[in-house]
């Protein structure tokens, strides 16, 4: 499997690259603000064909160039339904902070021309590779991880985790769609039952994996140590 990731635009989130190798069709997971010229680069060097566009929750900081990726390749864009409000109306799930951000510039929003949708426990077949999707609001009501298996250096599998984990940390839960009791019973049902040597691909920052979180992350140890 080949991955290329790269963090776009001025929420530094990471956009992902996957293929099963150079010279390949290809998906691209969360292509935010400023990543389609990234995305572009990686395609080029690497001989790739976009086919599919994974957004793992709504917010505009991760699907902010979903559209212009989706339509320059002619690829299928996949959300959850519960968040597909937002690739037209982003400002609906925005913060305070991040909309003044905004304020004074001139932006349209619009789906793609193809939009699928995605369902808990689905198995997506993209691009020779396949994806199991896990349902695991609380940081929006839509959000999503994907797992894909990864034959290669003792790691079963790879997750990219979106906004739910972080390397030391997990998803605020204080904007639009989101709810913390939620977001735990993602993390208990979702993440604790995973194995530890499944390398977890966030959102933003550093790459982790289960077992570090489990063993470090003061959210998951809470959870551990009191599952209630």
């Amino acid at each position: 499997m080949f991955i290329a990731g790269f963090p776009a635009g001025p929420w530094g989130t990471n956009c992902y690259v996957v293929a099963t190798g150079p010279g390949a069709e290809c998906v691209v997971i969360d292509p935010g603000k400023d990543a389609a010229a990234g995305v572009d680069e990686v395609v080029r060097e690497h001989r790739l064909k976009p086919v599919s566009v994974l957004v793992t929750h709504g917010h505009v900081d991760h699907m902010w160039c979903v559209a212009p990726v989706a339509g320059t390749y002619d690829a299928t864009a996949w959300i959850h339904p519960s968040d597909r409000h937002l690739l037209s109306d982003p400002m609906a799930g925005m913060s305070p902070e991040t909309t003044q951000m905004l304020l004074g510039g001139s932006y349209t929003w619009a789906e793609p021309d193809d939009v699928r949708e995605l369902a808990d426990l689905a198995e997506l077949e993209l691009a020779g590779l396949r994806f199991v999707v896990d349902h695991t609001p609380g940081h929006t009501e839509g959000s999503v991880t994907f797992r894909a298996p990864y034959d290669q250096l003792d790691v079963s599998e790879v997750m990219f985790s979106g906004d739910l984990l972080f390397a030391g940390s997990i998803g605020r839960t204080d904007l639009p769609g989101g709810d913390h009791a939620t977001m735990l019973r993602s993390l208990t049902g979702k993440v604790l039952p995973l194995a530890d040597d499944i390398v977890v691909l966030p959102g933003h920052g550093e790459q982790t994996s289960i077992g570090r979180e489990r063993a470090t992350n003061p959210y998951l140890l809470d959870l551990t140590q009191d599952p209630a």
